[in-house]
């Protein structure tokens, strides 16, 4: 994603990656680990941009008010659709700077 388009005050979506033994109702794309005991498996996240940092960086702030810093480029960031933008409102105005 090019840096120069995202701003303050921005809605993106964040795919994160994680691990657990029994993934969520909102898991996709999950795979057993080789053993079996464990998942590997994403999870839409929707963050705001707080703050658009020199060196292709971002900062996102979570709905609990955790901040990230994730390089703009990261394949698995993006920027909200509109059709997402009025689905999940109300998880992005939760975050609202």
């Amino acid at each position: 994603m090019d840096v120069s388009k995202l701003k303050r005050g921005d809605w993106v979506i964040y795919r994160k990656q994680k691990s657990s033994t029994s993934p969520g109702a909102r898991a996709t794309d999950v795979h057993p680990t080789a053993g079996g005991d464990t998942y590997h498996y994403l999870v839409d996240k929707f963050w705001v941009v707080d703050e658009v940092l020199d060196g292709q960086q971002v900062r996102l702030r979570t709905r609990r008010g955790k901040q990230n810093t994730i390089t703009a480029d990261d394949p698995r960031l993006r920027r909200a659709s509109w059709w997402e933008r009025l689905l999940y409102r109300s998880r992005f105005r939760n975050i609202e700077l």
